[in-house]
């Protein structure tokens, strides 16, 4: 657990930043029902190799849209030194995707993501300033926070209403509002595709409104996982397995998660 001043230096840092935040369209791809001018798609994710919270792979890929073929990867092995602090995820991870994009800047700029997809929650946090918020104001690029799981803030809860609601999802596509009890919509519930029941937390992070995030994430998912978070993911992993010369397991960058869900396990499901 982070020191006192420690937190209280990150929460001053979060509210800073969060001035910054663009909860609005400001590209014109965004604006077109078909994303016409749309050509790259950003995704990011940090592994972490099982029973090591300090050594992980930071991995940015960039796909075509619409085609989602991969057209530019960077993993890199890092050493995490901040600690886990629940609210403040970012300041353990995002300075190794900024690192990332900066570094795809020099080497290809004309590959630099268009938008960025993030595994994690922008406005649906505590402080309504989630990794894909942190991000987005750092590297100035529209993000978008997609979350496997329910962050329980503002009054949401993973309860009997929910879990009906989810049901209600009866195909890709299918959405329902996460409306916290401040009456703010904090994100959008989102049944990505057809063969997964479980849903996708959709929130804005910068530069782009919750609709057009949600369309967004829905065009990209091939599976339960939009496509740039799911190459991130299972290359970082690879990376991880090639660097250690044997077939290790690697953890989500989440301590409070149990398991991460992985898409290689059941390609159905993701």
């Amino acid at each position: 657990m982070a020191a006192p001043p420690e937190r209280r230096c990150w929460e001053r840092e979060q509210a800073r930043l969060k001035a910054g935040v663009v909860e609005q369209d400001t590209e014109e791809w965004q604006k077109d029902p078909n994303f016409a001018g749309l050509e790259r798609v950003g995704g990011v994710d940090l592994s972490y190799i099982k029973g090591d919270d300090t050594s992980a792979c930071a991995s940015l890929v960039v796909l075509s849209y619409p085609a989602l073929q991969v057209l530019y990867e960077d993993c890199r092995m890092v050493a995490v030194t901040a600690p886990y602090v629940a609210g403040f995820l970012a300041f353990r991870e995002v300075p190794f995707l900024v690192e990332a994009v900066q570094r795809l800047q020099q080497e290809e700029p004309k590959l630099r993501p268009q938008v960025l997809l993030v595994d994690g929650n922008g406005l649906l946090h505590h402080r309504g300033f989630g990794v894909a918020c942190h991000l987005g104001v750092l590297t100035d690029l529209p993000c978008i926070g997609v979350a496997k799981n329910l962050l329980q803030v503002d009054g949401l809860a993973r309860d009997e209403l929910h879990r009906e609601q989810i049901r209600s999802l009866q195909r890709s596509g299918d959405t329902f509002p996460l409306t916290g009890t401040s009456g703010r919509v904090l994100g959008m519930v989102l049944r990505s595709y057809n063969n997964s029941s479980k849903p996708l937390y959709i929130s804005v992070g910068h530069r782009v409104s919750l609709d057009t995030a949600v369309r967004l994430v829905r065009s990209c998912c091939r599976y339960r996982v939009p496509e740039p978070i799911r190459q991130a993911d299972i290359r970082s992993r690879e990376y991880i397995r090639k660097q250690l010369c044997a077939p290790l397991e690697v953890r989500p960058a989440r301590p409070e998660s149990s398991k991460k869900e992985t898409e290689l396990e059941d390609e159905s499901d993701t």
